[in-house]
């Protein structure tokens, strides 16, 4: 049985998935948002991934980073698709395993990660599909930044 959710519904969907994979508080939560068998992550310098490739990144980014948040800016909705900003920050504690060159070390700084997302739901309201698009080199440059 499908169903059609209502843009408002499916923006509350996301922004709860996003909170939920940025904290790991529920992971059994956090994967009703998604069709964990067919999700495709589409990211930058053409890395591709699927559902759990997207939990392993987001692990990485737990275990490194403390005081976690994400938020969400403009959102543009257009069918099955929703486009918005988004901001993941927190502070570089530990190695970085899933940087954009590879294992990093911490610098003690806070760290913004700056994306463009494009995410298209199914018709059941799970993220099927997701398209990333961030500066890997302002990332990278906050990533080796030396505590002042």
């Amino acid at each position: 049985m499908t169903q059609q959710l209502t843009r408002d519904e499916l923006v509350a969907r996301l922004i709860r998935a996003g909170e939920l994979e940025v904290s790991g508080d529920d992971p059994a939560e956090a994967a009703t948002y998604f069709d964990t068998e067919k999700f495709r992550f589409h990211g930058p310098d053409g890395f591709e991934s699927d559902f759990d490739g997207l939990n392993a990144y987001f692990a990485a980014v737990r275990d490194a980073f403390d005081d976690r948040s994400i938020r969400r800016g403009i959102m543009v909705a257009e069918g099955d698709y929703l486009a918005c900003q988004t901001w993941i920050e927190g502070t570089f504690v530990r190695e970085f395993t899933q940087s954009p060159s590879g294992p990093l070390p911490p610098n003690g700084e806070r760290v913004v990660f700056d994306l463009i997302n494009i995410f298209r739901f199914d018709n059941e309201g799970r993220l099927a599909e997701e398209w990333v698009r961030t500066d890997n080199r302002a990332l990278l440059r906050q990533l080796t930044a030396k505590p002042s």
